[in-house]
C-alpha cells in the first residue's frame, strides 16, 4: 500500500473513532495485565464475563496470590486453557509483589519475564498503560495487514515491524486499537463486511464482498 493511501486509511479510522479503547474491562493496570493474559485464544467478551466476578473478590496481586491456582481456575473455567492461565496469573502476581512492589513494570524486558507474558501482551500493556506507540499484532491485525496490503508478512514479527515503520507517527499510538477493532467487526475472517468498510477503496483484497 502506498504511503499516501496508508495516511488516508488512518485518517478515516481516526475520524470515525478519535479515542479508541480496549474492550477488556479493567480498573487498574494490573487488572488489564491479567485480562490480556487470559485473552489468548479467547474473546474479550468471554474474558470480561470471567474477570467481572474474579476482580470483585481478587482485584490486586496480593488477592490473586492468596486465592491460588485452584481458586482462580474456578472463576475462569469458561476460558480456554484455564488451568495453565490460572497458574500463570498466580505466578505473575507473586513475581509482581516480590520484584516490583505489586506494580506493573513499564519495561519490556521486565514484562516479558513475567509468566504468561509474551511480546504481544507486553505491547498491549506498554501501549495502553504507558502510552508507548507499540503495536500488538493479534490474529485480527495479522489478517487485516495481509489482506489489505497495509503491511503483508508471513509472521507476526514481520507484520509488526512493517506496521511500526509505515504507520504515520501521529497515528501510531492508537493504531493498535483501530486495526484490532476494524479486523474484529469489519474485516472479519470468514465474511468481511466490505460494503460498510471505511477503507474499502484503499484495500488490495481482490475478493471484496457485496452488500447482503
Amino acid at each position: 500500500m502506498r504511503a499516501a493511501d496508508i495516511r488516508r486509511l488512518f485518517e478515516r479510522l481516526a475520524q470515525a473513532n478519535p479515542a479508541p479503547r480496549s474492550e477488556l474491562t479493567h480498573a487498574t493496570p494490573y487488572q488489564l495485565l491479567v485480562a490480556v493474559i487470559l485473552s489468548a485464544q479467547a474473546t474479550d467478551k468471554g474474558v470480561n464475563r470471567a474477570t467481572g466476578p474474579l476482580f470483585q473478590v481478587a482485584p490486586t496481586p496480593a488477592a490473586i496470590a492468596a486465592l491460588g491456582e485452584v481458586g482462580v481456575a474456578g472463576y475462569i473455567r469458561s476460558i480456554g486453557l484455564y488451568r495453565t492461565k490460572a497458574k500463570n496469573v498466580v505466578a505473575m502476581s507473586r513475581l509482581l509483589i516480590e520484584n516490583h512492589g505489586g506494580e506493573v513494570p513499564h519495561d519490556r524486558t521486565a514484562l516479558e519475564a513475567l509468566p504468561g507474558v509474551g511480546r504481544k501482551t507486553a505491547n498491549v500493556i506498554l501501549n495502553i498503560v504507558f502510552d508507548q506507540p507499540t503495536i500488538a499484532v493479534d490474529t485480527h491485525i495479522f489478517r487485516l495487514a495481509n489482506r489489505t496490503g497495509l503491511a503483508p508478512g508471513k509472521d507476526v514479527r514481520t507484520v509488526e515491524s512493517k506496521l511500526v515503520k509505515c504507520v504515520p507517527t501521529e497515528y501510531r499510538l492508537h493504531a493498535h486499537h483501530w486495526l484490532i477493532l476494524h479486523g474484529r467487526y469489519i474485516c472479519k475472517a470468514r465474511k468481511p463486511e466490505c460494503h460498510r468498510c471505511l477503507i474499502c477503496d484503499l484495500c488490495a483484497y481482490p475478493e471484496k464482498t457485496p452488500a447482503a
